[in-house]
């Protein structure tokens, strides 16, 4: 079954009612977005001892293990949800890390600002790249529409798209960063756009 096609209000409804294999593909399916907010999330201090593979995987555990608390109905409400739970798990690593940071009452309420920003700049590269957000809205979220297709591409061509559009570094920041010209990164970015679209397009 593709991205597309998935009915969530239908596969949340089979999550609760137990049926075999509904929640392992309900959460499942949200992992190439969650991964693409913990990137985004990561404080680049921490990014040398911060999976962010782990950071979903455990998210993901979390998810299943506390579904039961999750009372929404739309797949808007499960991926807020599912950001609350990330964000949760990011304020933790800045605790293990950052004993000074761990005072800081507001840091989980930072961290989810950052991850509902991330998901705001998703969708503005999706409208941006020539889709109609109000067109697509009606059939998934746009954020994890992105995300979905950013996995699909090289790991060049979405290293460039998280650094430049995602994260909106200046270009020389992002030439230093994939070690290579400043020339080098707009044309892989340009190629990346060009590729990412059919992608997207296929999913809504």
């Amino acid at each position: 079954m593709g991205r597309a096609s998935l009915n969530i209000s239908r596969l949340i409804g089979d999550a609760r009612r137990d049926v075999p294999g509904a929640m392992d593909r309900l959460l499942e399916s949200y992992r190439n977005y969650l991964r693409l907010l913990a990137r985004t999330g990561i404080d680049k201090s921490l990014e040398a001892k911060a999976d962010p593979s782990d950071l979903v995987q455990e998210t993901l555990l979390k998810a299943h293990q506390h579904f039961g608390q999750f009372q929404g109905q739309t797949e808007a409400e499960l991926v807020a949800w599912l950001r609350q739970i990330l964000a949760r798990n990011l304020a933790s690593l800045v605790r293990r890390f950052r004993t000074v940071e761990a005072r800081q009452v507001d840091r989980e309420r930072s961290l989810h600002d950052v991850l509902t920003s991330s998901s705001r700049v998703f969708a503005n590269l999706i409208a941006a790249n020539g889709n109609s957000p109000s067109h697509s809205a009606q059939r998934r979220e746009l954020s994890v529409v992105l995300a979905d297709a950013m996995a699909e591409l090289s790991p060049a061509h979405r290293e460039v798209l998280l650094l430049r559009s995602l994260e909106e570094r200046p270009w020389n920041e992002v030439a230093r960063a994939m070690k290579r010209s400043e020339g080098a990164v707009r044309l892989l970015w340009t190629r990346a756009l060009k590729q990412l679209r059919p992608l997207i397009e296929a999913r809504i």
